[in-house]
């Protein structure tokens, strides 16, 4: 692992995501991984999904640790990272039919979340997919006590952040002409979000 960064998580959650993306990408082409972190779970779906062209991006200082895994790693359809800040426009003008994303809604601010929305909105096609992992709140109440305490650090360290109401999360979603397809309980109290833009 030398020179690369690492997450535990990755590694405990790789499997059940992957086992959720080989559905809902089956028919997909190219994905665009909005936060793509330390570039693990990049290689390894990339690997995983030799049928789709995956590619990374995050902001400037992610770069260089998921450079470096996909050194490594060598995949030819995993691609170098966009630099990525979810409130600019310039990313809007790529062309996806998925987007995928792990970890990312709860430490963005919410105006961020929803900047995520219309870029994703931008950027997919008819019949465009996009799955997203992480934890999330149902009807206001956490789901689980250890997603209390996790919301309570995330503001401790950023009072814009913190775990987010799937209701809230769905509408900015069908906002954008996306209908929700899946909600996919995984390890440790996370979900999987599975969308479908349907026009």
């Amino acid at each position: 692992m030398s020179g690369k960064p690492f997450a535990e998580s990755c590694v405990q959650n790789r499997d059940p995501i992957l086992a959720v993306l080989r559905e809902a990408f089956t028919d997909r082409r190219r994905v665009l991984e909005i936060g793509s972190g330390t570039g693990q779970h990049a290689v390894y779906f990339g690997a995983g999904l030799p049928h789709l062209v995956w590619q990374t991006a995050d902001v400037l200082q992610h770069h260089a640790g998921i450079l470096a895994w996909l050194a490594e790693d060598g995949l030819p359809n995993v691609l170098p990272p966009l630099a990525l800040e979810v409130c600019r426009t310039d990313w809007r003008r790529g062309c996806y039919d998925a987007v995928f994303s792990a970890n990312t809604l709860h430490i963005m601010s919410w105006p961020e979340v929803e900047c995520f929305f219309a870029g994703v909105g931008a950027v997919l096609g008819p019949g465009g997919v996009l799955a997203v992992y992480g934890p999330f709140n149902y009807n206001g109440a956490f789901t689980s006590e250890s997603n209390a305490r996790f919301d309570a650090w995330l503001k401790a360290r950023d009072p814009a952040s913190g775990v987010r109401d799937f209701e809230v999360v769905d509408a900015l979603a069908r906002a954008q002409g996306l209908v929700l397809q899946h909600d996919i309980a995984m390890p440790a109290n996370n979900r999987t979000l599975v969308w479908r833009r349907m026009e």
